[in-house]
């Protein structure tokens, strides 16, 4: 009888992955909760993460942080999105009338919103791709 052996073993981290994970992730953090504050202090009408978003990217535009330097931990938060989404998803339990009479609008500004995105973020990048050939050559 032949030994079984596990076609995907388990992959091991080391103490130097570990520390270079939580790293990232406390460089994140404090991304995030410079961002919250500096949004308190001048009173501006928008959430922290979205200026905290601007500072992780004014860090990568200027050289200070290059983006490889934080992959680790984006792509771990990235892995667990879904983790953040489940409270919101409960609470549709509790507003359950809402969703069955006005789901449709929802689900609208939803699609709507996303397609805006979408198509900024390929302009943006159209434009920036463009600017980047021009200057290069």
């Amino acid at each position: 009888m032949e030994a079984y052996e596990d076609p995907k073993p388990m992959k091991r981290f080391s103490f130097k992955h570990v520390g270079r994970l939580l790293t990232e992730l406390v460089v994140l953090l404090a991304i995030y909760q410079l961002g919250t504050q500096l949004v308190a202090w001048l009173a501006w009408p928008i959430p922290g993460g979205v200026m905290g978003l601007g500072l992780l990217l004014a860090t990568f535009a200027t050289g200070l942080v290059k983006p490889a330097a934080l992959q680790l931990g984006a792509g771990v938060l990235m892995a667990e999105m879904l983790l953040f989404f489940i409270p919101a998803l409960m609470s549709l339990l509790d507003y359950g009338g809402l969703v069955r009479n006005d789901g449709w609008r929802i689900l609208l500004v939803i699609g709507v919103s996303t397609l805006a995105v979408m198509l900024v973020t390929a302009f943006t990048v159209e434009i920036v791709c463009r600017w980047k050939v021009r200057h290069e050559a």
